[in-house]
């Protein structure tokens, strides 16, 4: 049986796969979903601001250690991909599989920032403004969402290679919303053997548009 470790995408926590993990645990696989540093509704102030992209990837390897993990399945949405990028390539041999739902594949010393589109740069430019360190949610976000961390945003992620040495990868492409800002991810993926490229016709948030379709692919159905 597998154990899966879920990381959500900016603004949102471990509720963003709801849908999602009774499917998997049905299954009999573990799963672990996350909410990460900065987003939990105790985090004050000082937390969110000085949470980065390196906290992130922590919050993932605290929890293989605590839990005695040493095969898991990493899912990332969205941001949430750079962080299961940055978490691989730290943890000595812990992960098996990655799975970048609709999610950002960096290489070495991109960020969210310089991976995503000139609207999005907006949005999170336009979201800090309040106070300079967090991102507030665009409006039409779940009422449960939270303002992320502007530095996790911007950090450049510092991979050393060993992230190619995770045995399977696989980019998840949801199809069916206007604006992604993964059409060219999705291109440049596709042709590489290293890649599992999957199509879903959904928008954005496929966990809970389509959690039986994204559950089968995290299950390999």
């Amino acid at each position: 049986m597998a154990t899966f470790v879920l990381v959500p995408g900016g603004w949102h926590g471990a509720w963003s796969f709801e849908a999602v993990v009774p499917l998997l645990e049905c299954a009999g696989h573990t799963v672990h979903a996350l909410t990460l540093t900065g987003l939990r509704p105790d985090d004050d102030n000082a937390t969110v601001a000085t949470a980065n992209l390196d906290t992130h990837a922590d919050d993932v390897l605290q929890l293989l250690d605590r839990a005695h993990i040493t095969s898991a399945t990493l899912v990332g949405h969205s941001y949430g991909g750079m962080v299961i990028a940055a978490a691989a390539d730290s943890a000595r041999g812990r992960v098996s599989r990655l799975v970048h739902l609709d999610a950002y594949v960096p290489r070495d010393g991109e960020s969210c920032w310089s991976s995503t589109t000139e609207r999005y740069r907006q949005r999170f430019a336009t979201g800090a403004a309040a106070n300079g360190y967090a991102v507030n949610p665009p409006d039409h976000l779940d009422p449960r969402t939270r303002p992320h961390p502007l530095a996790s945003f911007l950090q450049a992620i510092r991979l050393t290679g060993a992230l190619s040495q995770v045995p399977r990868r696989e980019f998840i492409y949801c199809s069916g919303w206007d604006g992604t800002p993964f059409a060219e991810l999705r291109t440049r993926l596709e042709p590489d053997p290293e890649w599992h490229v999957h199509d879903l016709p959904t928008g954005h948030d496929a966990m809970h548009e389509a959690p039986d379709a994204v559950a089968a692919l995290l299950l390999g159905e």
